[in-house]
């Protein structure tokens, strides 16, 4: 049981509390600063990089998430005396072939359906590749990137999961708090600027899918692999001058954005689709009990509930007597 592993660590529930209030009270300073400057978002990044190169800008904007990663982890082992491995997993051992297999399986799905775009709307896309620029945002991209989505899983799904369940003693609660907390987290970028609150539909859809990812299938892993690989693939394939992360990809998106059904898409179809394809590989059972069930008191009393009683055990080997002299 994924969100029990927090109790393996010394528990004191004010511990939860340090690392998600004072990242949220940074982002809630960022959007404010973001809505009371008189310039854009979409300006601002463009005078960044004019000033200091995409590649250049890309590393400032990755390396706090970055160290944050380390943060979160440190605090984990120094402060809840809690094992990495408890954080990442319910399993013996973090599985690297859960979170190989669902970053190369989204990485494919990404590429196929950017190639299918380009296809058919050439217009809307200029090439943008330049040998050197590509690779050393290839470098910076592998180096940093899974850094970054990582601290988001380990501060969203792992820390603040495992937290807010121990507190609500429920798998719901912190369901739905960490999937709207994780797309509010994105209201300072370009994107919800450019296209309106209306995006945070697949914001807050993703939050919640890769929440279901990782109570169903009591770990981290998929949604490690899944977030590297969107994060990652999209930066290399294309940009655009209204995204967060603006790269010197293989393609530069040229078209006028427009809030549409296709942001429905992903939510509505796509991740509903994956969540099938990972029930089915990993034979996921029991959906009601892992999404809304109870969050047990101790991890100890699953291996209480699971084994029997003395009682049954001497019953079972040892028949009862018809009179009270055979023993």
């Amino acid at each position: 049981m994924y969100i029990e592993q927090g109790y393996k660590g010394k528990i004191g529930l004010w511990k939860y509390w340090i690392i998600p209030t004072c990242f949220i009270a940074f982002m809630v300073l960022n959007y404010v600063m973001t809505k009371l400057s008189p310039v854009s978002v979409e300006d601002s990044m463009k005078q960044m990089i004019d000033m200091l190169g995409a590649n250049t800008v890309l590393v400032i904007l990755l390396m706090p998430l970055a160290v944050g990663l380390f943060v979160v982890l440190g605090w984990t082992k120094l402060v809840h005396s809690q094992s990495i491995t408890s954080l990442t997993t319910s399993r013996d051992k973090i599985d690297w072939k859960r979170i190989f297999f669902s970053f190369f399986l989204w990485s494919v799905v990404t590429i196929i359906l950017t190639v299918i775009s380009i296809y058919f709307s050439p217009e809307d896309f200029e090439l943008n590749f330049k040998l050197v620029p590509f690779l050393t945002l290839a470098v910076i991209g592998i180096l940093l990137i899974p850094l970054q989505t990582s601290f988001e899983e380990y501060l969203f799904r792992g820390h603040m999961m495992q937290g807010i369940g121990i507190m609500a003693k429920n798998r719901w609660v912190p369901l739905v708090i960490t999937s709207v907390l994780f797309g509010l987290m994105h209201m300072a970028n370009p994107e919800v600027e450019k296209l309106g609150y209306g995006i945070m539909v697949y914001y807050i859809g993703t939050g919640f899918f890769l929440g279901i990812l990782t109570l169903m299938d009591e770990g981290l892993e998929l949604a490690l692999g899944f977030h590297a690989a969107n994060n990652l693939v999209t930066a290399l394939l294309v940009t655009a001058d209204w995204t967060a992360f603006q790269t010197d990809s293989i393609y530069r998106d040229i078209s006028e954005p427009v809030l549409g059904w296709d942001v429905l898409v992903p939510v509505l179809v796509i991740f509903p689709i994956l969540l099938f394809l990972f029930s089915k590989k990993y034979k996921w059972t029991d959906w009601k009990e892992r999404l809304a069930g109870k969050v047990l008191e101790r991890a100890t009393e699953m291996e209480e509930i699971s084994l029997p009683s003395s009682d049954s055990l001497i019953e079972h080997d040892y028949p009862k007597s018809n009179s009270d002299g055979d023993r």
